[in-house]
């Protein structure tokens, strides 16, 4: 026996157990393709699965597929859809899946699992299990203590040695932190309570855990203006600070000093994804409905109307369609939806042409961006009067307003309105894997783990310490702390 165990290679043992390893939910979809394409055991034939299917892999993929909670919960017509937007592949199906359900958190790179946040002028990152900031430090929001008003390159911010981050937001003038054991971390103003911490109205200057939330695991944090969205893992959402337009979803304007859960949605269903605008909430439910409540102008709600909601209210464009959502960005003054067969839905303020129709006309409710129905994208993003949106093929295009050259378009002026969406074409050399844009700059980060940034940099927010703006995109390079100390030394 110990003689067999010790001749044997991977590629002698059963085929039950070899496609069990694949079908184990460890692998990615680049994984799977790697393997198919370095081994022919993986490519070849084993009796285990209909003739329909490509390869071992293959049906490991069709497999995966079935089980993801996304596309378990797609009807057959959308199902279908999906598989043929993917040109029959279910790798592609897959990866798809995988990619949709990190849009609103950690990607893995070739460098390790990063994410990046935007705020108004500061910028977070998630980076070989660290931390880093840069930017201003308006009331805190870069966790580096009082002292600090500004970081011109990426910094790492100190946790405990036990905790590890996995998931971060920036807005205007705070920051949240969610950890790989679900605590979450709060730093900046809490004068309206948008922290979560009930004792004290001062500006926070480092991450502090949040206790209201102690014992309720959470997988993603959103914050707005004055105000935070925690989802958990169950799938409930909580909200704490200020209430001004019903942005909590309680059925009142009546700010929160800690969390509190919205009982609607705990009614409704388990939520998987939540995006927070200046002062209103989308919320994704696992059925592909999408909820939104909050303030109702310039019709970011998508109801068609510009009353506030102060409870969680579905949208019935979707509803009425059957159309299955999967993931949201609440912009500024729009936002955008992308549903599970990849195709995506702007509303709202049309001004500079930030929801791509060709037009600067407002649009009350979802409407359907054509011009992009040939791509298969996998991730939305909007802020102030311009929108991102990222395909599966690792190219980004974008549409709206330059905003000083946050667009990413080198042959356009700063202040220049792109109506249409349009590739990054200074980016095709580079797969991107995320994009996160503030108010006046934006960063990807690739496939190979390098970050570019372009926009403004007045306040050091891309992490450039030597420019105060870029057109184009220019990478920026992480110290890491290791390094810093050995530079140090050495000096």
């Amino acid at each position: 026996m110990a003689k067999w165990l010790h001749s044997t290679s991977f590629a002698d043992l059963p085929s039950h157990l070899i496609f069990e390893v694949l079908t184990s939910g460890r692998l990615s979809a680049r994984d799977l393709v790697c393997l198919e394409l370095t081994c022919k055991m993986f490519g070849g034939s084993h009796e285990l699965y209909p003739l329909k299917f490509r390869s071992l892999v293959d049906f490991a993929a069709f497999q995966l597929c079935i089980s993801h909670s996304i596309y378990s919960r797609m009807g057959g017509d959308s199902q279908k859809k999906l598989f043929d937007r993917c040109q029959g592949k279910w790798k592609r199906v897959f990866r798809f899946l995988q990619l949709v359900e990190k849009s609103s958190n950690i990607v893995e790179t070739s460098e390790g699992n990063m994410q990046i946040a935007t705020g108004r002028y500061h910028t977070l990152l998630i980076s070989k299990a660290s931390v880093y900031s840069c930017g201003s430090s308006l009331c805190g929001v870069l966790g580096h203590g009082a002292e600090t008003t500004q970081c011109v390159s990426f910094t790492r911010i100190n946790f405990p040695p036990s905790v590890y981050v996995e998931q971060v937001s920036a807005s205007h003038n705070h920051a949240a932190f969610v950890t790989q054991s679900g605590q979450v971390f709060t730093c900046g103003d809490n004068s309206s309570f948008c922290c979560g911490h009930r004792d004290t109205i001062f500006q926070i200057f480092r991450p502090r855990l949040v206790e209201g939330l102690n014992g309720i695991p959470c997988k993603q944090v959103s914050v707005g203006h004055n105000f935070s969205v925690f989802l958990t893992r169950q799938g409930h959402v909580y909200t704490c600070g200020t209430n001004t337009y019903g942005q909590l979803g309680h059925g009142d304007t009546l700010e929160k000093s800690t969390p509190k859960v919205v009982e609607r949605l705990v009614e409704i269903g388990s939520v998987i994804q939540i995006s927070a605008g200046p002062s209103y909430v989308l919320a994704v439910v696992n059925d592909g409905r999408l909820y939104s409540f909050g303030s109702g102008s310039n019709f970011c709600l998508g109801h068609g109307e510009q009353h506030n909601e102060f409870q969680p209210r579905v949208l019935q464009t979707f509803r009425l369609k059957d159309i299955h959502i999967v993931s949201v960005s609440a912009g500024d003054e729009h936002a955008v939806a992308l549903d599970s067969n990849g195709f995506v839905y702007t509303w709202g303020k049309g001004y500079c042409g930030a929801l791509g129709h060709g037009d600067e006309i407002d649009k009350t409710i979802p409407q359907p961006l054509n011009s992009l129905k040939n791509h298969l994208a996998v991730q939305v993003c909007a802020r102030k009067r311009k929108t991102f949106v990222l395909f599966d093929t690792g190219i980004v295009y974008g549409f709206g307003w330059m905003g000083f050259g946050s667009l990413g378009f080198p042959d356009r002026g700063v202040s220049d309105k792109v109506l249409s969406p349009r590739s990054l074409d200074c980016l095709r050399d580079h797969c991107v894997s995320r994009i996160s844009t503030g108010l006046y700059h934006t960063v990807v980060v690739t496939d190979k783990g390098r970050l570019f940034g372009f926009g403004d940099n007045e306040r050091a927010q891309l992490g450039l310490e030597s420019l105060r703006g870029c057109l184009e995109p220019t990478e920026i390079f992480v110290q890491d702390l290791d390094d810093e100390s050995a530079a140090s030394e050495s000096g």
